[in-house]
């Protein structure tokens, strides 16, 4: 597909962003793009699963719905779901011509892989009942705040991504609140942003705690009935609170059939791929994991791995390091240090030994999972 090679052209990581970018590419398809208000989606961790529980349910509920995410961990496809499904080759290629008449040749080179992919989504969410879209690192510049928002949704905020949002949390928070249009509802938060709030509420955004719409039986039932790994349950809270505002009903039993990829997925027996890449979310899976692993890992090198292998150590047996291109990925040999240093075993990656976990971002569990399939045949 023409679609397939004009995105492997684009670079996916840019040291600098041109910020009025996207604003400039919008103003030439807002007028041709029939799209219903978006529920926005922003924070640190959890966006994929609030989203997808939200995404589902109300799909089981009888809406058409749209869920943008990324990154995909095998197929581009993954990045925008609609009703139920990936996108099709066909249907991505046909928003991709669409975008090619609307945008003036040079905005189209220029435009990042991220700004163009949310246009190729916006497109492809036309007509939809509800369209769910994560923002990227970022909330105030992010390509996805283009678009008139119902609600925005906060999950959890935390450092990550500090050379564009800042080394403070209130930094970090302001960047992420500031893209909420009118109003939005807080999701479970380990650091103090009352004061980025406050500053939010006084120019009009109106705020709403996702746990003050539930009483504590319902959650207490919820929780025993949710099939997930526990970290992931206040994000289910936040996606339903949503349901709760709007007055649509919802069951626990909506989302049995769900599957999550890459959220503390159990592929076959003691065998875990995980998605997450920062130390929040090793804290989560240090907490979820009954025994110790075999961790299989590699990492970028603007990430704190220092942090992530210091709380991840009490749950890894010995640590497997795993090839991965990309120009972001960290030099083996600083991992290895780093991890001798804190008394870890390091070995390379070569076949699987369970009890294991693989962890260390999108491009990680994509590489092992090649791997994994290739020797499957699958």
């Amino acid at each position: 597909m023409e679609v397939d090679k004009f995105l492997n052209s684009k670079p996916l990581f840019y040291k600098k962003i041109d910020y009025l970018r996207m604003p400039r590419a919008f103003s030439y398809v807002k007028d041709k793009i029939k799209l219903n208000p978006v529920i926005h989606i922003v924070g640190t961790n959890g966006k994929g699963s609030t989203g997808r529980f939200l995404a589902h349910t109300l799909l089981k509920r009888g809406f058409k719905v749209g869920h943008y995410t990324s990154p995909h961990i095998l197929k581009f496809n993954e990045r925008i779901w609609i009703n139920g499904e990936d996108i099709s080759d066909e249907k991505l290629e046909e928003a991709h011509q669409k975008l090619k008449k609307y945008l003036p040749s040079k905005l189209l080179d220029e435009l990042s892989y991220f700004e163009y992919t949310t246009l190729l989504a916006a497109l492809s969410f036309e007509g939809l009942d509800f369209v769910i879209m994560e923002a990227g690192l970022g909330g105030e510049f992010d390509a996805t705040n283009v678009f008139d928002k119902k609600i925005s949704l906060i999950t959890t905020i935390d450092h990550d991504h500090q050379d564009f949002l800042g080394n403070s949390i209130s930094e970090i928070a302001s960047t992420k609140l500031k893209s909420i249009d009118k109003e939005a509802i807080i999701g479970k938060q380990i650091h103090n942003i009352e004061n980025v709030k406050c500053k939010m509420e006084n120019v009009g955004k109106i705020f709403y705690y996702y746990k003050d719409f539930f009483d504590y039986e319902e959650i207490k039932k919820l929780k025993n009935n949710f099939k997930f790994a526990s970290f992931l349950f206040d994000n289910y809270l936040l996606a339903m609170s949503f349901l709760k505002k709007e007055g649509i009903k919802f069951d626990i039993n909506d989302i049995d059939d769900l599957t999550l990829k890459g959220r503390f997925e159990e592929i076959e027996e003691d065998l875990w791929i995980d998605v997450g890449h920062n130390p929040l979310a090793a804290k989560a899976i240090v907490n979820n994991l009954e025994k110790k692993v075999n961790l299989v890992y590699n990492t970028y090198k603007d990430k704190n791995y220092k942090e992530i292998l210091k709380i991840l150590k009490p749950k890894i047996n010995k640590l497997y390091l795993i090839d991965v291109k990309n120009p972001r990925i960290e030099d083996k040999e600083n991992i290895k240090k780093v991890a001798n240093s804190l008394g870890i075993e390091v070995e390379e990656f070569s076949e699987i030994k369970k009890p294991m976990l693989v962890f260390g971002s999108f491009s990680v569990v994509e590489e092992f999972l090649k791997e994994y399939y290739a020797s499957k045949n699958i």
